[in-house]
């Protein structure tokens, strides 16, 4: 009698944390969070997240389900620079001065592979240092990327590449490595060159306020509860 196969089901994907593993970065890992009760018909905006100079993919991932747990499948990718141990004894990692395009567009496959991921839905969050590595990205992706959020970061310099960006901006008033009033000043000139910026202050210093989330939340899923002509036009 010929041996009959049993159907294979269906991968069931959970809630929570995962380790991606990339074969063309082995030494890279990349955290990814997926939402609460994930349904598979669903096409999810991917969200990636840039840790600052100094942390890793595990810092990154800490601020996912803090940003929504239901509203994203969010990817935290590690910087290629290893900065050595920290003063926890922990590895910190930085990224380069040029865009790391190679791996993140490998990063951006490989979700969209396993995870329904909507293809006009890639948006960037870059705390610190990662914001110009995400803003690098974007520049480069001829349009790939629906938005980004830099969060108690040095702004960009206003280029020709920042028409059409989306650009969301959010500063803790007492920071003390780039002062509010910098960051303000950095948004105006982007704007001016083109890019849709919305700029908000936050009574913090340099760490990620809660209510910086909360607001990038909202922005993004204003932009995506817009619909297709939103995307198409700008907004």
């Amino acid at each position: 009698m010929p041996v009959s196969t049993p159907p294979r089901r269906p991968v069931r994907h959970t809630e929570g944390f995962s380790t991606t593993l990339l074969r063309s970065h082995p030494d890279r890992p990349a955290r990814t969070f997926l939402p609460a009760d994930y349904q598979p018909k669903y096409a999810y905006p991917l969200v990636v997240v840039f840790h600052d100079s100094g942390a890793d993919e595990d810092a990154a991932a800490r601020l996912a389900p803090l940003l929504s747990r239901r509203n994203y499948v969010v990817a935290c990718p590690r910087g290629p620079v290893n900065l050595g141990p920290g003063t926890a004894g922990r590895r910190g990692f930085a990224w380069p001065a040029a865009a790391d395009t190679a791996y993140l567009a490998t990063l951006w496959s490989h979700a969209r592979e396993k995870y329904h991921i909507h293809p006009q839905r890639l948006y960037l969050v870059g705390v610190g240092d990662g914001a110009a590595a995400a803003y690098r990205f974007a520049a480069g992706s001829h349009g790939a990327v629906a938005g980004v959020a830099a969060l108690n970061a040095e702004v960009p310099a206003a280029t020709r590449c920042a028409r059409g960006l989306r650009l969301f901006v959010g500063h803790g008033e007492g920071n003390p490595a780039v002062p509010v009033a910098a960051a303000r000043r950095a948004s105006r000139e982007l704007a001016r060159a083109g890019a849709a910026v919305r700029f908000e202050s936050y009574p913090a210093a340099d760490r990620v306020h809660e209510d910086m989330l909360r607001d990038v939340n909202r922005w993004i899923m204003g932009t995506v509860n817009a619909g297709p002509d939103w995307l198409a036009t700008g907004g």
